[in-house]
C-alpha cells in the first residue's frame, strides 16, 4: 500500500501586486506618507531627522545610479544611431528627409511644451529656495557655444570645494553637450573609415545593449527610489510639492494629447493620407508603448506595423524606425524637457528670458539623439537643465512622478517613429498606398498582399 503526499501549493502574490504600475502607485503613497511624517516630526535642512535623512539618502542614491549611466548611454546610443546610416547606401536624400522631419516634428512639439509651461505655470508660487550648490547663473548662448568644445574625451570637469571644517573635496562632473559632440564626431568618422570600423561599431552596439540592460535593472527598482524622492520632496517642501507636481503632470499630458491627436493628424492630412488609417495601423505599437514604457522594447512591433500596416518599404523602414527609436522622441525629448525646465525654474524662483526659451528649443531638437529607448527623458532633462544652468536637484524632484508620465511620453514617441517614415515614404513616392488604405479586419496586422511587394524600393528614390 502506498500513500501519496502532495506538497502544499506555494502561494503567489496576485499579478497586480507584481506589476510595475501598481508598485509605482504604492511607492507614491508610501513616500507621501513617510514624507508627511518626517515633515511634522520636525525635519528641515538645518535640523534633519533620521527618517528625513533616510528618505533623502534613498532618493539621492537612486538619482546617482541614473546619472552614472548617462555618459556611456549617450555615447553608445549616438554612435549606434549614426551607424544606422550605413543601411542607406544610395539614398542620401532619403536619410536627409528623415532627419529633417524628425527635427520639424520635434520643433513643433517643443514649442507646444514651452507654451503650456508658461500657461500652466506648474512650478510657480512654491517659495522654494534654490539648492546651496546653485551658482545663481543661468545658461546663455555664449556658454552654450563654448560648452560645445570638448575639454577632454568624456567631457569631464573637475571641481573643488571647501567645507565648514576647512576640508577640501574634489569631484568630477560631466558636460553632456561635449559628450554628444564627441559621440557625433566618432560616429561620423566610423562611417567614413568604412569596413575597418566594423569591429568598433559592433563593439559599440554590444556595449549599448549591455548598458540598456543595466538601465532596465535600475528602472525596475524605481519604486524604491520613488519612495525616497517623493518622501524627501514632501518632507522639505510640504504640500506645495504635491500641488506643483500635479499641475506639472497635467501640463505634460495636455501637451502629449495635442501632439498625438492634433499635430500628427494635421501632418498626415497635409501629406494626403487618411488619419483613420494611420491610427488603426499604428495603434498596436502605440498601445504596447504605453504599457511597456520602452521605445526600444516596442521597436520590433513598431517596425512591423510600419511595414505591414502603413505600407513603408522594408528596406527603408529597417533604417528609419530603428533610428527613430533612439532619436525620435517628441514626448521624452521635446514636450517633457521644455515643460520640465520651466517647472524647475519656476519652482526655485529663477527667471528665464526669451533667449533661454529659444535655447530650450535648440537643445531639444539637437539633443534628441541622446535619448535612448528606456531612459530618454532623464537624459534630455539632465541635458536641458545643465545647458540652461538650472539646478540639477530638479531631476530628483521630477523623477518622483516620472513613471506616471513615461507611459504617455513613450506612446507619443512611438507614434512619431511610425509617422515620419510614412510621411517621407509618401513624399518620395515609396509608400504602398494600397497597403496603407487596406481594410483593417481586427487583426493587428493586415495580411501580406502582392501590392506590398510592388512598392518601389530605395533604388527608385529621388537623387
Amino acid at each position: 500500500m502506498t500513500s501519496e503526499t502532495s506538497a502544499p501549493a506555494s502561494r503567489r502574490l496576485p499579478r497586480w501586486a507584481t506589476s510595475f504600475g501598481p508598485q509605482i502607485i504604492a511607492a507614491l503613497i508610501v513616500g507621501l506618507a513617510l514624507g508627511l511624517v518626517a515633515k511634522y516630526s520636525g525635519h528641515t535642512d538645518e535640523t534633519p531627522t533620521a527618517l528625513g535623512t533616510t528618505l533623502a539618502t534613498i532618493g539621492s542614491s537612486y538619482v546617482a545610479l541614473l546619472k552614472a549611466a548617462v555618459v556611456p548611454l549617450i555615447f553608445t546610443a549616438v554612435v549606434s544611431s549614426i551607424a544606422n546610416l550605413r543601411a542607406v547606401h544610395n539614398a542620401a536624400r532619403l536619410a536627409g528627409q528623415t532627419l529633417l522631419w524628425f527635427a520639424i516634428t520635434a520643433l513643433i512639439s517643443v514649442v507646444i511644451g514651452i507654451g503650456l509651461g508658461t500657461i500652466f505655470q506648474p512650478g510657480a508660487n512654491t517659495n522654494a529656495a534654490p539648492p546651496s550648490e546653485y551658482t545663481g547663473r543661468t545658461g546663455d548662448w555664449w556658454a552654450f557655444l563654448t560648452g560645445l568644445i570638448p575639454a577632454n574625451f568624456l567631457g569631464l570637469q573637475a571641481s573643488s570645494s571647501v567645507d565648514d571644517a576647512g576640508a577640501i573635496s574634489t569631484g568630477l562632473s560631466f558636460n553632456v553637450l561635449q559628450v554628444l559632440v564627441v559621440a557625433v564626431a566618432i560616429g561620423i568618422a566610423a562611417l567614413k573609415v568604412g569596413k575597418p570600423a566594423e569591429p568598433f561599431l559592433a563593439l559599440n552596439a554590444s556595449a549599448l545593449a549591455v548598458i540598456q540592460k543595466v538601465l532596465w535593472w535600475i528602472i525596475r527598482i524605481a519604486p524604491i527610489g520613488t519612495i525616497g524622492l517623493i518622501g524627501k520632496a514632501v518632507a522639505v517642501y510640504g504640500w506645495d510639492t504635491i500641488g506643483s507636481l500635479g499641475k506639472f503632470t497635467l501640463a505634460i499630458y495636455v501637451g502629449l494629447a495635442l501632439v498625438l491627436f492634433a499635430v500628427y493628424p494635421v501632418l498626415i492630412r497635409v501629406n494626403g493620407l487618411s488619419v483613420k488609417q494611420y491610427f488603426s495601423g499604428a495603434w498596436p505599437a502605440i498601445q504596447l508603448a504605453f504599457v511597456s514604457r520602452s521605445s526600444i522594447g516596442t521597436l520590433p512591433l513598431t517596425q512591423r506595423v510600419t511595414e505591414r500596416n502603413l505600407g513603408v518599404p522594408r528596406s527603408y523602414a529597417s533604417f528609419a524606425v530603428p533610428l527613430g527609436a533612439t532619436t525620435k522622441m517628441d514626448g521624452c525629448a521635446a514636450i517633457y524637457p521644455a515643460i520640465a525646465a520651466i517647472f524647475v525654474a519656476q519652482f526655485f524662483g529663477i527667471q528665464l528670458d526669451f533667449g533661454q526659451y529659444v535655447l530650450i528649443a535648440l537643445v531639444s531638437v539637437l539633443g534628441s539623439a541622446a535619448t535612448a529607448g528606456t531612459t530618454g527623458a532623464v537624459v534630455m532633462l539632465t541635458l536641458t537643465l545643465s545647458t540652461l544652468g538650472l539646478p540639477l536637484a530638479g531631476v530628483g524632484l521630477l523623477l518622483a512622478v516620472d513613471p506616471i508620465l513615461d507611459m504617455g511620453r513613450t506612446a507619443v514617441n512611438v507614434a512619431g517613429q511610425a509617422l515620419v517614415p510614412t510621411i517621407v515614404a509618401k513624399r518620395e513616392n515609396l509608400l504602398d498606398t494600397a497597403l496603407y488604405n487596406a481594410r483593417r479586419t481586427g487583426d493587428p496586422f493586415v495580411d501580406d498582399t502582392p501590392s506590398s511587394d510592388a512598392a518601389p524600393e530605395l533604388a527608385g528614390a529621388k537623387a
